[in-house]
């Protein structure tokens, strides 16, 4: 069995970080020679929206960038001055191509308001042939990312760039094939509009996951409760307090506390923390666990420290919790 708090161990994640390099070089390629072909398209058919969804995947290929650099430092190891290595790394730049992301949705509504206001005449026909590259481009990459942007923060805001410029692309598809018929130049810039509530809503919620990892937050789904009572029902144990759980990246978990035993050397206490440990990784997936073994409980023995981090003493109602 492999031990817990081996940081390579999961065998499936690592397989996961082994394809999330080449995937994203991949990607990268692609949105360097799409908004390449839309521009010179964009000029040729005098399409100010296939113009502007050039624009807009070259900062795809910004963010992919920023991803694939970010997933390059993340895997760099642990060292005195960073001992949980680099990996929320991948973290900031998830934040980072959020930002990329709102500043590309508000150049797309300027644009959409501007054709609104005053639509020009294009060549539908251009729009629709050099558009379905993009929507094959962007699908492409989309897919390739698409199973490592389940398991990285950093990777699904790249795909997300992806997606939206996938949908996007697919709205210039339909706005060229319209024009080709009928003179409706009010579609592309309303379709544009949506597409921009689907990004930003998207944007909310990797903002609020990358927040919570910064933040130390109890990751979404842990219950330290749960964990707490699993713990006190093992033998051997009295009982725990000071649960701490928080992501180091958006895929590895630590998890500290500390665990009230009967009174015994501490190499008696080594079967005990091989079971918690393995405990904690099969049933909450939890992989850094640091346990502090004591023989009575500590300050007021409450699950959450009641030492504030400026130093002051709260009450275990308002306590916060306190890395240390």
């Amino acid at each position: 069995m492999q031990h817990p708090c081996d940081h390579n161990k999961p065998h499936l994640r690592g397989e996961i970080k082994d394809t999330i390099g080449s995937r994203l070089l991949v990607t990268l390629a692609l949105n360097l020679v799409i908004p390449l072909v839309q521009i010179i398209g964009g000029l040729v058919a005098h399409s100010m929206a296939l113009i502007s969804d050039a624009i807009h995947n070259f900062s795809d290929f910004t963010a992919i960038l920023i991803s694939y650099i970010a997933f390059r430092i993340g895997k760099k190891g642990a060292s005195v001055r960073n001992t949980f290595g680099y990996r929320r790394a991948e973290i900031m730049a998830a934040l980072l191509n959020v930002a990329l992301l709102v500043g590309a949705s508000i150049f797309i509504i300027y644009g959409a308001i501007h054709r609104l206001y005053a639509p020009q005449p294009v060549s539908g026909l251009i729009v629709a042939w050099i558009a379905g590259v993009g929507v094959v481009g962007n699908g492409l990459s989309a897919g390739l990312l698409l199973r490592d942007s389940k398991h990285s923060l950093n990777v699904r805001g790249a795909f997300l760039h992806m997606l939206g410029d996938f949908f996007t692309s697919v709205v210039v598809v339909i706005n060229g094939i319209i024009l080709i018929f009928k003179p409706w130049y009010w579609i592309d810039p309303l379709l544009s509009l949506l597409i921009v509530v689907f990004i930003l809503k998207n944007c909310w919620g990797i903002f609020k996951e990358a927040s919570n990892v910064l933040m130390n937050a109890t990751p979404a789904g842990l219950n330290l409760d749960e964990i707490k009572d699993m713990l006190e029902r093992l033998s051997g144990i009295i009982g725990v307090h000071y649960l701490h759980a928080w992501n180091l990246s958006s895929s590895g978990i630590a998890f500290s506390c500390h665990v009230v035993v009967a009174e015994q050397p501490v190499s008696h206490t080594e079967a005990l923390n091989e079971i918690i440990r393995n405990k904690l990784f099969h049933h909450f997936g939890i992989d850094h666990p640091v346990l502090q073994f004591e023989t009575s409980s500590c300050g007021n023995g409450s699950m959450l420290c009641e030492i504030n981090c400026d130093g002051s003493v709260k009450s275990p109602i308002s306590a916060l919790r306190c890395i240390s």
